[in-house]
């Protein structure tokens, strides 16, 4: 009888019933915390590993397996951080067949600390980076902003330590001399397409000519002004090699009406307005460096650039064009090679609205010309990136908004440190190394 009231009594049941609940209940709750902790130890490694990867692709080609295992060990060691993850491993391997790859892959234990209840004492984690270089290869034009602007709120500043990291960049993401080539063309007003061509049949020296020079008679400084002078004045131009090396927009003399040469990337030659305009400009940029590898040497010109002059976005954009395609500074690029893929690209950096260029002094002609430029560049299939650094409360561009391939290559940036930024993130994308970890 005792015992069968025992068995059937129901008072106090709910304590033990809760009790064996809460043991699922906190396992479940444990899961939940240590799983996190496992989460975040394998974030941290990614991370790890896709800076480790990017430093080891260059490498990769010219170590043994055991250097490359001791390096990619110690760079993976300097930017793992995570204190939770004990035991780490890392192992690359890099293969040259259908295309160079290096992969890495970490693994790590995470002790638990809730989860032992259920009996699970660590956790294993594991994350890898992997580095393609595949068959593509890299044609990149710099277009960049040189104007008196650029003075201000350190952007001139800015922009050199971004195109050389981006230069670095690319050439990391070459593994043979050639995989990647890059143009630089600084730009203003005008172009410097460097004053040693000045023997060259693709300059147009009519309007040069005629305001660089001396007057027999008088003090006149122009052609014109000199024929007004007493007493039958000859003019006579300045020898051309005291030309600075400045060009301006091509095209006919009067406003460019059916004359399309500014924007398009047709060799110089014949007829008269395919020719580059010679002009004694003032604010003169640096010269522009025709596609190459000679990395130091684009390192040296970038440094050298100066900010001065009027911005004229659409010609720094047509002989970027032009540097891909070759006519006259532009030597013809090498042939391509039938067994890769190549990807032209244009960076368009500017931190103005269009105020100058050889007929229009209004930001609506100037537009007008540059909106043809950038259809003509997107129908040829060139990549086009376009960067407005808007430091002083302009108006967002529309001109360049609508100029980029895709409305996710358009930047508009608001301090000069971003440019830093947005030129690393471009150079990611460029270098065709994809990260498939």
């Amino acid at each position: 009888m005792l015992f069968s009231r025992f068995r059937k009594n129901r008072q106090g049941s709910v304590a033990p019933t809760f009790a064996l609940a809460l043991i699922p209940v906190f396992g479940l709750a444990g899961a939940a915390v240590d799983y996190s902790r496992a989460s975040s130890v394998r974030t941290s490694m990614q991370a790890a590993l896709d800076a480790t990867a990017l430093a080891m692709a260059k490498l990769a080609p010219t170590l043994t397996q055991s250097q490359l295992q001791a390096q990619t060990t110690a760079y993976f060691n300097a930017n793992y951080s995570n204190l939770q993850g004990r035991n780490v491993s890392v192992a690359p391997t890099y293969t040259t067949g259908s295309g160079s790859q290096l992969v890495i892959t970490a693994t790590a234990k995470v002790d638990m600390a809730l989860m032992q209840i259920l009996g699970f004492s660590t956790i294993d984690v594991g994350a890898s980076s992997t580095i393609k270089w595949g068959n593509m290869r890299l044609r990149v034009a710099l277009a960049l902003d040189n104007t008196g602007s650029m003075s201000s709120s350190n952007k001139m500043v800015a922009l050199k330590t971004a195109t050389n990291n981006l230069l670095t960049q690319l050439k990391d993401a070459a593994t043979t001399n050639g995989d990647v080539y890059v143009s630089i063309i600084p730009f203003a007003k005008d172009v410097n397409v460097g004053s040693s061509n000045y023997n060259a049949s693709w300059i147009d020296w009519t309007s040069w000519d005629s305001k660089n020079g001396s007057c027999s008679k008088g003090s006149s400084t122009t052609e014109s002004d000199c024929m007004l002078e007493n007493g039958k004045p000859k003019w006579t131009p300045a020898s051309h090699d005291t030309w600075n090396g400045c060009v301006t927009d091509r095209g006919s003399s009067s406003a460019p009406i059916g004359q399309d040469y500014d924007t398009n990337a047709d060799a110089p030659g014949s007829p008269q307005p395919s020719k580059f305009v010679a002009e004694q400009h003032g604010s003169c940029p640096e010269a522009v460096m025709p596609l190459s590898y000679n990395w130091s040497s684009m390192t040296t010109l970038v440094n050298n650039m100066s900010p001065a002059g009027n911005t004229n976005q659409a010609i720094g954009l047509a002989h970027g064009w032009m540097s891909l395609v070759g006519g006259g500074p532009y030597p013809t690029p090498p042939p391509k090679d039938p067994n890769y893929t190549y990807n032209q690209v244009i960076i368009l950096l500017t931190d103005g609205l269009n105020t100058q260029n050889r007929w229009f002094s209004d930001q609506a002609s100037i537009d007008a010309r540059q909106a043809m430029t950038c259809a003509n560049v997107k129908a040829a299939g060139i990549t086009l990136y376009t960067i407005q650094v808007n430091t002083g409360g302009d108006p967002t561009s529309t001109l360049l908004q609508n100029c980029a391939s895709t409305p996710d290559k358009f930047y508009l940036l608001t301090s000069s440190s971003q440019i830093v930024t947005v030129f690393n993130q471009i150079g990611k994308q460029l270098s065709k190394l994809r990260i498939a970890g």
